[in-house]
Parts: C-alpha cells; structure tokens; sequence
C-alpha cells in the first residue's frame, strides 16, 4: 500500500498524518516546515514530498495504526457539494426518475464528525437515513474544467456517510438544505486515497464498489460503473457552477440509504479505499 493520509488525535491535538504500510507517521515529524491541517497540505502541492519521506524514514517515525485513534481528515473546507438520486438503481427505490442534470447540494462544514464518532439522530426528525458514498477531494483549485481534464483536479477518495433527515424532505423539497445540515451529518475518513493509487491498483474508477452497512450487515451495494453522472462527469459540472478549492469534497450519491436509530452502527465499505464506522444516537436540542 502506498502512503495514504488522515488525521490522528494525540494528546488533544488532531494532527495530519501519512498512513503506509509501515504505520502511521506524523507529518510534521517526516517534515517539520509543513504545520496547519491536511486541507493546507493538499493546497500545498507537497503531498508527494511527504510520501516520499515517508518511504524512506526510519521505522521510529511511525506507531502502530490499531492504536492510532483517527478524527475527521479535517474540519473546515469552503464547500461540501451532495448529489441525490445518482444511482439508477437507487432512484427507482425512491420512484423518482435520474434527473437530467445533477441534482446537487450544499453542506456545511459544521455537519462533519469523523470515524468512530456518534452520528445524532435530531428530536426534529422522526426518520433520519445514512447513505454510504464515495468521497471526491479537490485537490487544486479548479474552475470551468472539461470533463476529459476533471479527475487530475481530485486529490483522493474517501469513505463517507451522508445524513438525512428525510421526513423533513418529504414535506417539501424546499426543505433539502435543512434536512441535510443537521451537526454529524457529514462523517468522512478515517482516511483519503490518492486518486493516483486508487487507479493504479483497481485500474478504474467505475469497478469500485460502495456498500451501506446497517449493524454488519450490507444492505445495498453498487459500483461507481452504475452512476448516471460519473466521478469525472460531476467534478466538471460543478466547477462550471463555482470553483472548487483545495479540501472541497464532492459526495457523489449513494447507492441506498438506511433508516437509523439510536444504538445502530453504520458504516461506509469501499473495497481499496477503507471502512468508516460510526455509532448513532439520540440527538438533543
């Protein structure tokens, strides 16, 4: 496995971190010049330095990832894009049709909690869903780019668990941006796969497969290859709207969600990219 990246809590600090083989190093211990968080790494451009360090630094650099406790990749980023209904298979569950274009929304930042983290469900909603994703990074800023171009944009992949507060929706489509933006609903990590190496080992993005979790048990599956828009497809779309920075994530649609409720566990399973679990709660106002 080549080096991957995330963040990991020691000592009260959330630190960016490079995940190898080997362990888990700190980044500031490979390269010491290089603080802030993992968003200002990807801008930086110096990922690959970094990785390159990482393969060849001493075996003291790196700690065992069983006992690496991993937060949020990070916790502020200028824009958190969703897209309903991009699975074919998923929007004839739901009986609505694949829209002609995306069907997009926004985030806020303050939605994002990470693996292991308790996802509350809001008294203000009597039905909330999880929807396992596969996650697009930005990894340099991008504006009106083709679609033949889009995908040397995304940094990485990760693993990611959309929430929805779907009775709410039901009211009124209007709704969608309050019934999405409820605190936890955006879980990413634990960690964000180079695109490079994601390629690399599964040779198309369309072969990957993402999986929604309920409690152990896999409840819908599909591959990218069954989007209607594809990863390339949305990242160029959207930055024909506004553009995209460095750390802007696009969640690019699930292929089912579930309902949960306090005392479940969800999870997001995305074979060559990872496994991001997170228990569920009752929420407070």
């Amino acid at each position: 496995m080549s080096a991957r990246f995330a963040t990991v809590r020691v000592d009260d600090r959330e630190m960016p971190a490079v995940v190898t083989e080997r362990g888990v190093a700190l980044v500031t211990d490979l390269v010491p010049d290089l603080e802030g968080d993992l968003v200002e790494l990807i801008g930086s451009g110096r990922a690959d330095e970094v990785a390159g360090v990482a393969a060849s630094a001493a075996e003291a650099m790196f700690r065992d990832p069983v006992t690496a406790v991993f937060a949020p990749p990070y916790r502020r980023c200028r824009k958190l894009w969703g897209i309903g209904l991009n699975y074919v298979e998923h929007a004839s569950d739901l009986t609505e049709q694949v829209p002609d274009e995306p069907a997009s929304f926004l985030k806020g930042d303050h939605t994002i909690i990470g693996p292991g983290d308790p996802i509350p469900v809001p008294p203000q909603s009597q039905r909330t869903t999880a929807e396992a994703e596969l996650g697009l990074v930005i990894g340099t800023e991008c504006w009106n780019v083709e679609e033949e171009d889009a995908l040397g944009y995304v940094f990485g992949v990760c693993t990611l668990l959309d929430q929805t507060a779907e009775d709410i929706l039901e009211r009124n489509p209007r709704f969608l941006t309050r019934s999405k933006n409820f605190p936890g609903f955006f879980s990413f990590g634990p960690e964000i796969v180079p695109t490079a190496d994601l390629l690399s080992a599964r040779g198309d993005l369309g072969d990957v497969e993402v999986s929604t979790v309920l409690n152990g048990e896999a409840r819908r599956t599909n591959t990218v290859a069954q989007m209607r828009y594809d990863p390339a497809f949305l990242v160029s779309f959207h930055s024909k709207v506004m553009p995209l920075f460095p750390g802007d994530i696009i969640s690019t649609g699930t292929p089912g969600a579930v309902q949960i409720r306090p005392g479940d566990v969800v999870e997001c399973r995305i074979p060559g990219v990872g496994v991001l679990s997170n228990p569920v709660v009752a929420g407070t106002l």
